[in-house]
Parts: structure tokens; sequence; C-alpha cells
């Protein structure tokens, strides 16, 4: 339903024309909050950061969550003055259902299909560098790899993503895949993942950074040894700095 009400909380930059990083939150795409963010080191130094929301299952299934992350990116463009932010320098980071649908802006620039129709349609939905902190991205792949849930029943939330069974909806499960759509042109990604994620394996990340290498996009993998979904090594500083140089290489002042 297009008119379930989105919000975008913007936390403006102390530069002027600073580069905005999105922070697109997890919850396995029914629920979680924009109002909590880890993003405040980023504007410590610097960078403007708008949070934003998308439709849960129990409203639109695939493709609203992208289309409404597209529409969110170009409503920042189309506002860029009035927020002082540089529009030509969008970034987007996101968590495991928000490292899903962060992973999908990189790599559907240009994509018409997922743009939806909820206006500003006039501005890009580009974004120029993506942070994936370990989110799906091969959903019928995921069911042939060892997690505490079970990603294929219709209860599943990858199940709820796509309308039911994956089986039964393979092919809206494919498009809702960012590996699908991988192309030279994705915008740089950083992709993090945990090597104990009993959640979303890391063998997610892996596939999608080794098929991004192979088209020649511009990717780099970290994994953390013994990290489990967002937990171990994602709480330390170390992961932060990570993050904050790649913005820093992609999204320069």
């Amino acid at each position: 339903d297009p008119a379930v009400p989105l919000h975008l909380d913007f936390y403006p930059s102390v530069r002027t024309l600073a580069p905005v990083v999105v922070w697109i939150h997890g919850g396995a795409w029914q629920g979680g909050s924009r109002e909590i963010t880890p993003t405040q080191f980023l504007n410590d130094n610097g960078y403007a950061v708008a949070s934003i929301s998308y439709r849960f299952t129990d409203v639109a299934i695939f493709p609203a969550q992208i289309q409404d992350c597209k529409c969110a990116i170009r409503f920042l463009r189309a506002n860029a003055k009035a927020f002082g932010i540089d529009a030509a320098k969008i970034g987007v980071w996101g968590a495991s259902a928000g490292g899903h649908l962060a992973a999908m802006l990189a790599i559907t620039n240009g994509h018409i299909e997922f743009e939806g129709d909820d206006g500003y349609g006039s501005y890009s939905s580009d974004v120029q560098a993506a942070c994936d902190w370990f989110g799906p991205s091969d959903l019928v792949s995921m069911l042939d790899q060892v997690s505490s849930i079970d990603h294929a029943g219709p209860e599943s939330p990858e199940g709820r993503l796509v309308g039911g069974h994956i089986s039964r909806n393979r092919q809206l499960a494919e498009i809702a895949s960012p590996i699908s759509h991988v192309a030279q042109n994705a915008a740089p990604m950083l992709i993090v993942h945990g090597t104990k994620d009993a959640v979303v394996p890391c063998a997610q990340s892996t596939a999608l950074f080794n098929r991004l290498k192979d088209v020649g996009a511009e990717a780099k993998l970290l994994t953390y040894e013994g990290s489990g979904h967002g937990d171990g090594a994602f709480l330390e500083q170390s992961a932060r700095d990570a993050v904050l140089q790649f913005f820093r290489q992609q999204l320069p002042f």
C-alpha cells in the first residue's frame, strides 16, 4: 500500500555540501526501526546521515522495499540544496535485511523496474557506494546452506518477502536476490560478514563478492572470524573504522 506513511530522519553535517550516507535498518524486512542507528561516528567525521523507513512484508511483498529505498534516494537528491548535501555523493549502509537492500541499491543503479512511481521521478536513485553488513544475497541458494532458521517456508523472512514458499515463488526470489543483477557498473561495495553467522550464512556474502569480482566490479569482502549475526567484531571500534575508511575512499570531501 503506497499510502503507508514512510519517514526519513536526517542528521546534518557541520560541513556544507557534505556527502550523505543512508542507513537502512534490519529486522527481517518485517520489523526494526530507522530511529536506532550506528551512524553517529559518520556524523562525527563530517558526513550527513539519513535513516530511512521502508514498507514491511506485512504490508507489501518485494519489490516494495527496494522501491521505497530508491524513492528515499531520489527524495534526498531532490532536496539536496535544502539539506546541504552533495547530490553526487550518496552512499548506503545496511545490516541484515538492510544489508540486502543496500546491496540491491548498489547493484541495480539504472534498473528502471525497481524505481516504483512514488515521486521525484526526474531524479536519479543511483548510489555511489554501499556497505552491506551480513545481508542475504541469494534467496534461492540460502535453502541449501546451514542456518539456524528455515529460510524457505512461507512464514520465514524470505518467504514473507516473496509472498510464500521460496520453491513456489522461485522467480520472484531470484529477482529479489542482489546476486541475480550483478554487473560491472555496480557501485563500489564493502561486504562484511561473521564466519559464525547462524542467521544469514557467511556464504551469502562470499558468493556475492565472488560474483562482483568475476564481472570486474569494485568490491571488498571483510570476514570476522567467529562473529555471528551482528555480534562480536561488529561491536568493536575496528568495524566502524572499516566502514568510515570505505566511505572516505568512495565519498571523499
